[in-house]
């Protein structure tokens, strides 16, 4: 089974690219992030002929959507524990395997810039919401994978100049340890458990030729627990669709899984 993640920055502005990755890659399960679209102008009927299913959490901005070859037998739409939150940030379904099933988490985790709003603690707030859900599903016993944007750095190896980036939200202690929380329950990252180089990227910003220059970070992640990390086959950044007209900031992150 070949699972993706991709900040695709915008359905609209984005479509074409979309299209064509897919048709190339052809993902069984796809994870968009930041589709910038509500769910009624989310355009499903494009990509029937790759999808059996499309479901999407999305208001006009952020928004979250998964693509699967295989239908759906669950969908959830929501990241629990504040039902005040409206930002289409969470949306997680479970499909049917041969050998059981596999439960795909998709997320779209806040930035936290500037610090010294209340943006920041928002995106502590909503990681340490996401650590709780991740509790609960690790008592299902079942491959799962949280994939997504996540606005995290990982360490210095994850980012071209660590010192330009000491005081962004991306890259702050604070944050990092939250990220390494989600780890220390048991989760493995996809990407380091299949490489060790450093400087592997998958955002580069549009401004001052960073994606020339290769200026980049690593911010976009597929998080195994224990019953997929033992299914894990391979898991590779594809940075060819950086380089297409009218790219994405980002690029996917694509994982096999024997199933």
């Amino acid at each position: 089974m070949k699972i993706a993640t991709w900040n695709i920055n915008g359905i609209k502005a984005r479509l074409e690219t979309v299209k064509t990755w897919l048709a190339s890659a052809s993902p069984d399960i796809a994870c968009f992030q930041e589709i910038k679209s509500i769910d009624e102008g989310f355009p499903a009927e494009i990509f029937e002929a790759r999808a059996s299913t499309s479901p999407s959490m999305a208001r006009r901005f952020n928004g979250v959507a998964l693509l699967s070859k295989i239908p759906f037998d669950e969908v959830i739409r929501g990241l629990p524990g504040d039902d005040d939150d409206v930002q289409a940030r969470y949306i997680e379904g479970v499909v049917s395997v041969p050998s059981g099933v596999v439960r795909v988490v998709n997320i779209y985790l806040p930035n936290g810039n500037p610090i010294d709003s209340d943006k920041f603690p928002y995106k502590l707030s909503w990681m340490e919401r996401l650590k709780a859900r991740v509790k609960e599903l690790l008592t299902y016993e079942e491959p799962f994978v949280v994939a997504g944007d996540y606005n995290v750095i990982p360490t210095p190896e994850d980012v071209y100049d660590p010192a330009a980036w000491v005081n962004d939200a991306l890259f702050r202690p604070e944050t990092r340890a939250q990220f390494q929380s989600l780890l220390n329950l048991g989760l493995t990252d996809a990407f380091r458990a299949c490489h060790d180089e450093p400087h592997q990227f998958t955002f580069w910003d549009y401004q001052a030729g960073a994606w020339q220059k290769n200026h980049g970070i690593r911010i976009d992640h597929l998080l195994l627990s224990p019953q997929a990390a033992d299914k894990l086959v391979s898991c590779d950044i594809d940075s060819e669709p950086r380089g297409w007209e009218k790219p994405s900031d980002h690029v996917p992150v694509v994982m096999d899984l024997s199933v």
